[in-house]
């Protein structure tokens, strides 16, 4: 699961009625319904960095293959730090920052958890090149549709680490022959000197 999924399930293109206020349970009075498209994204980018990292910690106890434990200290050390970049900012737009991971990340951990070797590899593996195909899109848009300039840049800044991580992932992806879903269901052909 993405980290911003909720984002993705609200259109940020939909046009809002100015003469009728939105009703909405998660609104503020006087919040811009942009406002609150900002603060869902932040809350679920936080998850999906809190996610990053324990499932990274995990890829580096379990992972057989010494790229994968590479791969996964990264994912550790990258989004600890993009985590506490953001964190200010969340917490200055009252985001209340998630202190574990969201049911699907966790469903994901727990699987995981289950396995070893190759078979750890590969589902981990696959598992961070949809995430971050996902979440790169999903950093983008929050970047397009905002018009607060400081998250702009954060997102903007952020987007730029997750598009190095879904490289590194559909790379170790295709090393290692993973099918991919949306890329034919097919594992990448390997080619040979």
């Amino acid at each position: 699961m993405s980290s911003a999924t909720l984002v993705a399930q609200v259109d940020p293109n939909q046009q809002l009625n100015p003469t009728r206020p939105e009703s909405d349970s998660t609104s503020i009075p006087g919040e811009s319904h942009q406002a609150m498209l900002d603060k869902i994204f932040l809350q679920k980018a936080a998850e999906g960095g809190t996610a990053e990292v324990q499932l990274g910690k995990l890829a580096v106890e379990r992972a057989s293959d010494a790229d994968v434990k590479a791969f996964g200290q990264k994912m550790v050390d990258d989004h600890t730090r993009l985590n506490n970049q953001m964190a200010p900012m969340a917490e200055s737009k009252g985001v209340a920052l998630p202190r574990k991971m969201s049911k699907a990340d966790q469903a994901e951990y727990d699987k995981l958890s289950s396995l070893s070797g190759e078979a750890f590899d590969k589902e981990y593996i696959a598992y961070m090149a949809k995430d971050h195909h996902a979440d790169l899109r999903e950093f983008r848009t929050a970047a397009m549709n905002t018009a607060d300039p400081e998250l702009k840049a954060a997102v903007d800044k952020a987007a730029q680490v997750i598009h190095e991580h879904m490289v590194m992932a559909d790379k170790l992806a295709h090393e290692k022959g993973i099918a991919m879903p949306g890329r034919g269901g097919r594992p990448a052909r390997t080619t040979t000197n």
